[in-house]
């Protein structure tokens, strides 16, 4: 069985930041941060040397593969912001409406800057993404 390649790690996450190239970006994460602390009531850890992630779930798929992700996480990369904040299913997908400008990867939200999505609506996101991942699978304390 594959080993899991993102996993929680002990680094820094406002340095991780901090090295940000982009001054919009780190304003951007700095805000993230906030938002998905206070919607999660979680502490910002990194995850891998890229993923900010608060709070962790525990996983098992019907596959054998298991393993903890973050219940909610950003990375601030070079052309687009990657929101973990959707579980991805095609049933969630009303979710997006009103969100604002951005596009979907299988299980993450791309955008270019926070400006360009509605805060109330995103908060909402993550309320959701958080019932349901801790409902699906078992959360972990951090």
């Amino acid at each position: 069985m594959a080993k899991n390649k993102t996993t929680f790690t002990e680094e820094s996450v406002l340095q991780f930041i901090d090295e940000v190239e982009n001054e919009q970006k780190r304003k951007d994460s700095l805000q993230l941060m906030k938002w998905m602390e206070e919607v999660s009531g979680e502490k910002a850890r990194m995850w891998g040397p890229t993923i900010i992630g608060f709070g962790e779930y525990f996983y098992k798929y019907e596959s054998g593969h298991e393993g903890s992700a973050p219940l909610l996480g950003f990375s601030p990369r070079k052309s687009a912001f990657s929101l973990y904040v959707f579980t991805g299913l095609d049933e969630h997908k009303d979710l997006l409406e009103d969100l604002g400008k951005f596009t979907t990867g299988k299980a993450c939200i791309y955008v270019k800057k926070l400006s360009d999505l509605n805060e109330k609506n995103l908060k909402e996101l993550m309320q959701f993404t958080i019932n349901y991942m801790s409902n699906k699978f078992v959360r972990l304390s951090t």
